[in-house]
């Protein structure tokens, strides 16, 4: 066991070392992905000023459509076939470079379906943890890691503030969970759309990028669920505590519930 790990009363030595591998791998996520948009797209931020002006607009309004899209769809084509991360990480890398073919028109047009395979590759995390993915409570869960941040943001890692038993299941709470999720899930797609904005050379970008994406809200469900099966077993409180107290030790951003 490590130095840092300090158990509470009402962890044992397993759950505290689970906690702690949850928080390595939301310290690792970010990392991953930063290097593969510096390999396909250069600096972020050199991207985002070839979007004209107004696009960040559409953009917003897009991720949130294709939030509330995929809340949908991903749960219907899941009872079907769920496939693997592999599979959703190889079809997102696809749709990608077949977005960035036509700059950011067709690259806008192919969010909706991005958006959906990350939805059910995070799906397919929350069956790993013991969860119904086909539940209301578990799409919503889904929808929460989206609020994730992800590479350049200050806020990227899991927000467990949209934690458990704090997200009510009613129509009005799905959409106020995407208000709240949009944002920050449209200034992850900005960079994507970005990467896509110039026609051809946009296509190998989009490929990159939608891979990283993928692998990296996949990383943030595990995360999330990770800590609900161990919040299930040991209590909220002294899992979310831990967590927390290990964030700052190990210097992850934290965003407490």
């Amino acid at each position: 066991m490590t130095q840092d790990i300090i158990l509470t009363n009402a962890l044992d030595d397993d759950a505290a070392i689970a906690i702690a591998a949850l928080v390595l791998r939301q310290r690792r996520a970010n990392g991953i992905l930063m290097k593969a948009i510096n390999f396909v797209g250069g600096q972020v931020e050199d991207g985002l000023k070839m979007l004209p002006v107004g696009a960040r607009a559409q953009i917003d309004v897009a991720a949130r459509r294709a939030l509330e899209a995929s809340y949908d769809a991903a749960s219907r084509s899941r009872t079907k076939y769920a496939g693997s991360d592999a599979m959703h990480k190889a079809l997102g890398a696809v749709s990608g470079a077949l977005g960035g073919l036509g700059g950011l028109p067709t690259a806008l047009a192919e969010l909706p379906i991005a958006t959906t395979l990350i939805f059910r590759a995070v799906q397919g995390v929350a069956v790993e943890y013991g969860e119904d993915p086909t539940s209301a409570e578990t799409r919503m869960e889904c929808l929460a890691v989206f609020g994730s941040g992800g590479p350049g943001t200050a806020d990227d890692g899991v927000d467990t503030s949209f934690f458990g038993a704090r997200i009510g299941l009613t129509g009005a709470a799905v959409h106020g969970l995407i208000g709240k999720v949009a944002p920050r899930f449209a200034t992850v797609m900005t960079q994507k759309l970005a990467s896509q904005a110039v026609p051809i050379l946009g296509a190998a970008a989009g490929a990159g990028t939608n891979y990283a994406f993928t692998d990296y809200y996949v990383q943030m469900a595990h995360v999330h669920f990770g800590l609900r099966k161990l919040a299930r077993e040991h209590g909220e409180s002294p899992v979310l505590d831990e967590f927390h107290r290990l964030l700052v030790v190990r210097d992850v951003p934290v965003k407490r519930a």
